[in-house]
């Protein structure tokens, strides 16, 4: 079996979007992360992407103790690469964001191509009237009104700062113009080829979701780097994530799931942890006579400095 018939399965563990009204099975305080990302490493994740939680509100937070206790709790029960948020939320600085991340060097981190509006405030309908935490409806309600900042700047801070320590990035595109912004970014030297891309589809903000906008992406990304020079994966919203990564699978692509985009393992169904859509896309990917990546192998195909060398 060759490094390219390997899929190297991401799992979002929690993210800065849902919240704790959405599903009673969303990890929103520190030892529920942490457990439901060990799962997801034993079920076939080799990446396992976080965001930290407040363990009094449940709101997401950039306090580096609960970073350092989720992360070393995470590392001590398993191997997979643990690849930190530079996103955070939406109404974090950008100096909040990268506190956390510059004090843990890790192996692998988010950057986030673009600004763009990012809107939640939609999904506020479905549970009028019904929250457990005061702070919610307002929390998706703001999205409405605000940015998701992403400056030339912001991305040139991430690369630079990061990037003196030694960590390496999964570029999350969530629209064709990101794409451009990373070549901008190669161009200036300040992103090194090979390198890892997130194709993003299916968020309110963002290009929508299908399979023609999906592979108007790749192919895209195809022209402005050459298909030699990076792995890519696929992250998609909602009801559209098995189907997308699926098809990322079917290209020979790299896949994510997790909690963060989908609360779902099928129609209507709530899944239970983000291992059981871990498990879902696993048995997909196998299905398709290919075989997912061990930790040590997505660090091998993603050129990542190894858990040693990080502050965890």
């Amino acid at each position: 079996m060759t490094k390219a018939n390997k899929a190297i399965i991401t799992c979002a563990i929690t993210g800065a979007t849902h919240t704790p009204t959405m599903s009673p099975y969303l990890p929103v305080t520190p030892d529920t992360i942490i457990e439901q990302s060990v799962e997801a490493a034993q079920a076939g994740a080799a990446i396992l992407h976080l965001h930290a939680r407040d363990p009094q509100t449940m709101r997401p937070t950039a306090d580096l103790d609960v970073w350092m206790h989720i992360l070393r709790s995470i590392r001590d029960r398993c191997d997979a690469v643990l690849n930190m948020t530079t996103g955070g939320s939406t109404f974090m600085s950008i100096e909040d964001r990268l506190s956390a991340p510059l004090a843990a060097a890790p192996e692998l981190c988010s950057c986030n191509m673009g600004s763009m509006n990012f809107g939640t405030y939609a999904m506020k309908e479905k549970y009028k009237g019904k929250w457990k935490y005061d702070w919610e409806e307002d929390y998706l309600e703001a999205s409405r009104g605000a940015i998701f900042r992403n400056t030339f700047a912001d991305i040139e801070a991430i690369l630079t700062r990061l990037g003196e320590k030694g960590t390496r990035f999964e570029f999350e595109c969530y629209d064709v113009g990101h794409l451009y912004n990373l070549a901008h970014m190669v161009d200036r030297g300040l992103v090194k080829l090979p390198m890892f891309l997130q194709l993003i589809v299916g968020t309110l903000g963002g290009i929508g979701p299908g399979p023609e906008n999906l592979m108007f992406m790749k192919q895209t990304a195809d022209r402005l780097f050459g298909a030699e020079n990076y792995q890519w994966s696929v992250l998609a919203g909602g009801r559209h994530q098995m189907n997308m990564a699926t098809m990322a699978a079917t290209m020979g692509g790299n896949v994510r799931v997790g909690l963060e985009d989908s609360l779902y393992a099928g129609r209507g169904k709530m899944a239970t942890s983000n291992a059981e859509q871990v498990r879902m896309i696993r048995g997909i990917v196998e299905g398709l006579t290919r075989e997912i990546a061990t930790p040590d192998e997505a660090r091998a195909m993603l050129g990542l400095k190894g858990a040693a060398q990080t502050n965890i």
